[in-house]
Parts: structure tokens; C-alpha cells; sequence
């Protein structure tokens, strides 16, 4: 019993220290597994940003390569991608530094910078954001810094200088994208044009004076190619003419050398045969006739050869000359054709510029004198619409007022006339004061006729007596306007035949 006992517990203990080391294994596995879920490999291609809790200040931790543990609960990761984005920058009508407008599209290609300041400011501003959003952002970015490049140059520079264009994009788009963390990789200008035709118009100038150089050049070598066959044919003339004068010379020479020794030879025969001394003399007189003869004869072979090479030496000068004379003129030729090319470029050139600045600037005085006389009219229509509408209203108020005077005169109808004719008086009198108002009149004497009693001959009774006197000749307007006085200023009586003509009575 007591073995079977011992035996137990000594089983129990060995499974409970089974227990333990196979818990311990789990825990360990269970830890080995976290630890390597947690750790964080960082691609080539990518960047390992581990936000959340990390060492000093920063907000984030960025890595290329390699990789970290990323603590739970604590810390969290992303990755950033470094793939070359490009990006198409279809920029018209930028103005340039010459107030020209150009169009310059491009292609940017663009990618997250491996750099440890630049991959901190992806960090910060591109976590997150989908390509497309990148994108965005940079092409605003460059599109802007494009336009600031482009108002510094002129069409010049932008077209011939593009080794400056292009540092001087490089160097600001680069400064501006690398705030978000982005690395300038590439810059392709694929061509540059402008509204105006002025850059098509630089390269015809251009290609116009490369034309008239290489003219240049070809009348140049034409020149030294003729003025160089003339010198060669000159010179071979007459080196063939001295040869041949040489050679004529010596053949010369040679034929009075060999006469001399024939006639000495005769000479000494003849001097030797003392029996013929006649005919020695005779033989030496006639060798003698026969020397002068053949030097006669040679001297007019000399003088013919002479005369032979000094025609070819004359003949050689005028050609020679007329070949300097082509020369001369193929080099004035030339130097004319330069000139022109000259004055072409620095003449011409200012009076095209010129003359399209005066266009545009008539074009630009055209169209705002045509908005002037546009809105002159539009105000003219407006102040005569103006003015008819007031008339218009004013001619309502007055037929309005008529009305209400014929409705108001209903009864007595023989008033309106009467006034809408007191309301015309003062129009008459103005008139009429108008008719005398530039007289100079120094007094007026007032003439009573006395026509009252003794007692009451005033004035008064002269003025109501004229006004009495008055009243037919108003009778008399009255009817011709076909207007009806008041009762209170009487009738006229019809005259009579008894009546005098030169009266009418007033009844009142």
C-alpha cells in the first residue's frame, strides 16, 4: 500500500509539473506570436509611419527599411507608398514677363521623398489621402509656381534659354511640393506656344537668318573658290609661258653655238687648204651670209616668242582682273546680302513689334471708343425716353385737368373758355412784353382828353371810359376764337342801318 501511495503522488507531481511547463510553452507561444504580429517590416517601396505615442516630440515615426515594434493599444502604423506619381499640368495663357500669353503644358512626376525631414511633412499631410488627393494637391501646388516662373521670363528666354526655364522650375516647384513631402523626380516640357504666333514668328526670323548666314558662307567660299582657281590659272600661264621662253632660249643658243663651231670649222678648212683661198672666202663669206641669215632668223623667232607671252601674260592679267573684279563684286554682293539681314533683324524686327503694339493698342482704343459711343447712346435713348415719358405724363395731367374743368363747368359751359383763356394771359402778356422789353423808352406822357364834367375830370374816368370803349374790340376776339364772354361783360348789339359804321354798342 504504501508503494502504490508513493507511487500516486510521485505520478501527481510529474503531472503537474506537466501542467506547468505546457502552460508555460502556450504563454510563450502565445507571446512569440504577438511579438511577431506586432513587429512591422517596412518595404523598399514604402514608407513606415508608426503614429500614436512615440519617442520625443514628434507625431509620427517614419522608417524606410528595415522595421519596428509597434507597441499596442499605444501606437498604430501606415504606410506611405514612394511609386513615381506623374502628373499632367495642361497650363495656357500664362503671362509671361513681356505681357505675351503662352501656353506650356507639361508633365511632373512626382513621389514621396525618402529624406527624414521631408518623410515627417508626408506624414503630417499625406497619411491617409488616397493618390488621387495627392495628385490634387500637387498640381495645384505646381500649377501656381509654373505661372510665378513664367511672369519672370520673357518669350526669348522661355524659347532659347530652356536650361534656365528648367532650373528655375526645378528650383521653385521643387521648395513648394517639398513642404508636403513630396520629391521633384522629373520635368517635361513637351512644347511651348503662344496665342499671338510671336514664338512661331522667332523661329521663321531665326531660320531666316541662318538661311542668309549660310548665303553668306557660300558666297564667301564661291568667292575664295574663284578668286583661288584665277590665282592657280594665273600663275600656271605664266609659269608655262616663262618655260616656254626658257626653252625657246636655249634652243636659241644652242642652234648660234652650233652655226659658230660649223663656221669655225669651215673657217679652219679653208685657212688650211691654201689652194682654194678663193673659194675659202668664198665659203667663209657665204657661212658669214649664212650666220646673219640665221641669226636674222632667230632674232624674229625671239621677237614672235616674245610677242607670244606677252599676249598670254596680257590675257593672263585680264583674266586675273576680270576674276578680281568677279570677286570684288561676288563681296560686295554678299556684304549687302548681310546688311540686309542685318537691318532685317534689328530694323525690321522693332517695326513688326511696333507695329503690332499699334494694332493692339488701336485695337483696344477701337473697342473703348465703341463702348463709349454705346453707352452715349444708351444714355441719349434713355434721356429722350426720359423726356417723352415726362411729356407724356405732363399732356395725361393736363387732359386729366381739362376734364375735370369741363365737369366742373357742366352748367355754365360758356365759363371753360373763358378760363382756359385768363389761364393763357400770362403766356400772351410775357409775349408781348418780349416784343418790347430791348426798347429805351426815357418818359411816357399820358394824354387826357377832359372828356368829363367839370367838376370830375380825372383820369379814372378817362381809363373807365377807354375801357368801355374796349370791351367791343375783346366782343370782337372773343367771337373769333369761338369763345363766349361772361355775362357781366355785356352783349354787343347787332348793328343797324342807322347805326354809324364806325361804332359798335355794348349793352350791359
Amino acid at each position: 500500500m504504501n508503494m502504490l501511495a508513493i507511487a500516486a503522488a510521485e505520478t501527481g507531481d510529474a503531472l503537474w509539473w506537466i501542467g506547468v511547463v505546457g502552460s508555460l510553452l502556450l504563454l510563450f507561444l502565445f507571446i512569440a506570436v504577438f511579438v511577431i504580429r506586432q513587429y512591422k517590416r517596412c518595404p523598399s517601396n514604402r514608407v513606415l509611419v508608426i503614429y500614436g505615442k512615440v519617442a520625443g516630440a514628434q507625431a509620427a515615426r517614419c522608417l524606410h527599411g528595415g522595421g519596428a515594434f509597434v507597441i499596442p493599444l499605444i501606437q498604430d502604423f501606415e504606410y506611405l507608398s514612394l511609386e513615381p506619381q506623374v502628373i499632367e499640368i495642361p497650363l495656357e495663357g500664362a503671362l509671361s514677363l513681356n505681357n505675351i500669353r503662352v501656353n506650356v503644358p507639361a508633365t511632373f512626376t512626382v513621389g514621396i521623398s525618402t529624406d527624414e525631414v521631408l518623410m515627417n511633412n508626408a506624414a503630417e499631410r499625406l497619411l491617409g489621402l488616397a493618390d488621387q488627393k495627392i495628385r490634387d494637391q500637387a498640381q495645384d501646388i505646381i500649377l501656381g509656381q509654373l505661372r510665378l516662373v513664367i511672369a519672370t521670363l520673357s518669350i526669348e528666354e522661355i524659347n532659347k534659354d530652356r536650361e534656365k526655364f528648367m532650373a528655375l522650375i526645378l528650383e521653385n516647384v521643387a521648395q513648394e511640393i517639398n513642404k508636403i513631402g513630396l520629391d521633384l523626380i522629373n520635368v517635361n516640357v513637351r512644347d511651348i506656344t503662344d496665342e499671338s504666333g510671336y514664338i512661331e514668328a522667332i523661329g521663321q526670323r531665326a531660320a531666316a537668318e541662318a538661311i542668309n548666314t549660310a548665303k553668306v558662307e557660300v558666297a564667301i567660299q564661291d568667292r575664295d573658290g574663284a578668286i583661288g582657281q584665277a590665282t592657280a590659272v594665273r600663275e600656271q600661264t605664266v609659269r608655262v609661258s616663262e618655260e616656254q621662253a626658257t626653252g625657246i632660249e636655249g634652243q636659241k643658243n644652242a642652234e648660234r653655238r652650233q652655226r659658230v663651231a660649223v663656221s669655225a670649222q669651215e673657217a679652219e678648212a679653208i685657212a688650211g687648204e691654201k689652194r682654194a683661198e678663193q673659194d675659202r672666202r668664198i665659203q667663209v663669206a657665204q657661212a658669214e651670209a649664212s650666220a646673219i641669215e640665221g641669226e636674222n632668223l632667230s632674232k624674229a623667232q625671239v621677237a614672235d616668242a616674245n610677242a607670244i607671252l606677252a599676249e598670254v601674260q596680257a590675257a593672263a592679267r585680264q583674266r586675273s582682273e576680270v576674276a578680281s573684279a568677279e570677286a570684288r563684286q561676288a563681296i560686295l554682293v554678299a556684304e549687302r546680302q548681310q546688311e540686309l539681314a542685318r537691318l532685317g533683324k534689328e530694323i525690321l524686327a522693332q517695326q513688326e513689334v511696333e507695329k503690332e503694339r499699334v494694332e493692339i493698342a488701336a485695337e483696344a482704343e477701337a473697342e473703348h471708343s465703341r463702348r463709349v459711343a454705346r453707352g452715349e447712346a444708351d444714355a441719349t435713348v434713355a434721356r429722350y425716353n426720359a423726356e417723352a415719358e415726362g411729356v407724356r405724363k405732363l399732356l395725361e395731367a393736363k387732359a386729366e385737368g381739362y376734364r375735370e374743368l369741363v365737369t366742373a363747368c357742366a352748367d355754365q359751359p360758356e365759363i371753360a373758355p373763358t378760363l382756359l383763356m385768363i389761364e393763357a394771359l400770362p403766356g400772351i402778356v410775357s409775349e408781348q412784353v418780349k416784343a418790347i422789353q430791348n426798347l429805351k423808352i426815357d418818359k411816357i406822357t399820358v394824354w387826357d382828353s377832359g372828356g368829363g364834367s367839370a367838376g370830375t375830370g380825372s383820369s379814372t374816368a378817362g381809363f373807365l371810359s377807354g375801357l368801355i370803349g374796349s370791351l367791343p374790340a375783346v366782343h370782337d376776339l372773343a367771337q373769333q376764337a369761338g369763345i363766349e364772354l361772361p355775362q357781366v361783360l355785356g352783349q354787343v348789339k347787332p348793328q343797324t342801318d342807322s347805326d354809324e359804321p364806325t361804332s359798335k354798342e355794348v349793352t350791359t
